[in-house]
């Protein structure tokens, strides 16, 4: 029997990020004690009826979820925010607006080259440090998120997950640089936005520290950047090396994505063999955030299953007309983007990928129709490559960072905004113009 979805099983992963967007603002102590139950509640709820109309395909398919897409992205989370978390910049940095700048500019440029989950890791907490005095820092961790863990991933295929999967279905290595303008004009705006707020907030603080007379600045934990270049190996290797597939239950795995993941188990072990004793305390390092990230994403992977069956099921499906009504790049770029907001950018970005392989190369293979897709159609990948990396920050689950970041700054004591508080007072009336902005002079 083929696995088609009907339209209300979406209620699920409607009601996980329902759960996710009220629950913490509505009763944060249930949700705090609870939210591993909530989640298995949800995922539930779609896997025991899609289980019982499939049977032996919706177990094929649910751990094809699991094997294929779910354990890669919690190993490639685990190994990089273990090894960050062993890494400190020691030293006097005030948060002043400028040294905010700096840091998240350096961040930014991080992102393309360890990933934006990694940068995110490593600046997320000396920013937290610098600005630990200062009574309004929320406005930091969200421009964090703008930059580091979405906008500043957009350069290479090591830089975001979305367009690491572009590489290994045949999307050149380097193509993706053809969206550093679009890359600099929203880091641009974005920085300008940041520094006008901050400086605002900095003169409402009621005694700012000192602004900084240039102390020096020294890392500790240094010999993580060698398991962190080791992590950043293994992630290129893997989409360069073809060592065939491997079958897990049923389930096959490409052996060189198995290995990749290994490989960062065993580095994230190092790391925390090697770091330094008292260092992961002395920097507020703990396994909650992971804990969390992993529960509530494990059911947003199994949920999300119902809308992404329905996408692919492409023009003959149920929501054929949405897909028949996507014509232009722009109309992909926001396809993509609003989508990729709520429904994780990686797999998002997969989906329309391949509707635009389906309508201009139908029956071909896929790294041909990819190779051919970025030479002669490059406006439609451009497209959706730019809508999933940027709109990925529109939502704390639009990419993996985001929820992971807010995670670890409210665990630090910042008061972040609700799902819905990051989405109305932030994402859209500030990123919002940004986005439209590329839309008009770039797409």
């Amino acid at each position: 029997m083929p696995i088609q979805p009907q339209l209300w099983e979406i209620a699920p992963f409607a009601g996980i990020l329902a759960s996710i967007a009220v629950l913490p603002l509505a009763a944060p102590r249930f949700w705090h004690r609870h939210y591993p139950a909530v989640a298995a509640a949800w995922g539930l709820a779609f896997a025991l009826p899609f289980l019982a109309r499939f049977r032996g395909a919706g177990v094929h398919h649910l751990l094809d979820v699991g094997l294929n897409e779910y354990l890669p992205f919690v190993v490639m989370l685990w190994g990089l925010f273990t090894v960050t978390g062993g890494i400190e910049v020691v030293g006097s940095l005030p948060g002043t607006p400028r040294n905010n700048v700096r840091l998240l500019l350096v961040g930014t440029a991080l992102a393309s080259v360890i990933g934006t989950t990694g940068a995110s890791m490593l600046l997320l907490r000396p920013l937290l440090r610098a600005n630990q005095d200062r009574k309004r820092r929320a406005h930091v961790v969200v421009f964090l998120i703008f930059l580091v863990s979405n906008v500043g991933g957009s350069l290479t295929p090591l830089g975001d997950p979305p367009l690491f999967l572009g590489f290994l279905q045949g999307v050149p290595f380097f193509w993706t640089l053809r969206l550093l303008p679009d890359t600099l004009l929203i880091v641009a705006l974005l920085t300008g936005v940041f520094y006008a707020i901050d400086l605002w907030e900095w003169g409402r603080e009621d005694a700012p520290p000192p602004p900084s007379g240039g102390a020096r600045l020294r890392v500790a934990g240094s010999r993580n950047f060698v398991l962190l270049g080791g992590i950043v190996l293994c992630v290129w290797l893997s989409g360069v090396w073809n060592a065939g597939d491997l079958e897990i239950l049923g389930i096959e795995r490409p052996l060189a994505g198995l290995l990749r993941d290994l490989a960062i188990v065993v580095l994230g072990l190092v790391s925390l063999r090697i770091t330094p004793a008292g260092l992961r305390p002395r920097i507020g390092f703990g396994w909650g955030p992971m804990r969390e990230v992993a529960i509530l994403f494990a059911a947003i992977f199994v949920t999300m299953s119902a809308p992404l069956l329905l996408l692919r099921a492409g023009e003959a499906g149920p929501l054929g007309g949405v897909i028949r009504a996507l014509r232009t790049p722009d109309q992909f770029y926001w396809a993509t983007g609003l989508l990729s907001s709520v429904l994780d950018n990686a797999p998002t970005y997969l989906t329309l990928l391949h509707t635009q392989l389906g309508r201009f190369f139908p029956g071909m293979e896929v790294g041909e129709a990819v190779a051919r897709l970025a030479a002669e159609r490059g406006a439609y990948l451009h497209a959706v490559s730019a809508g999933a990396v940027f709109m990925g920050a529109l939502t704390y689950i639009g990419n993996a960072p985001n929820f992971m970041v807010r995670a670890i700054a409210e665990e630090a004591g910042v008061a972040m905004p609700s799902f819905l508080g990051y989405i109305l007072r932030w994402a859209l009336p500030v990123l919002g113009p940004a986005l439209l902005l590329v839309a008009w002079l770039r797409i």
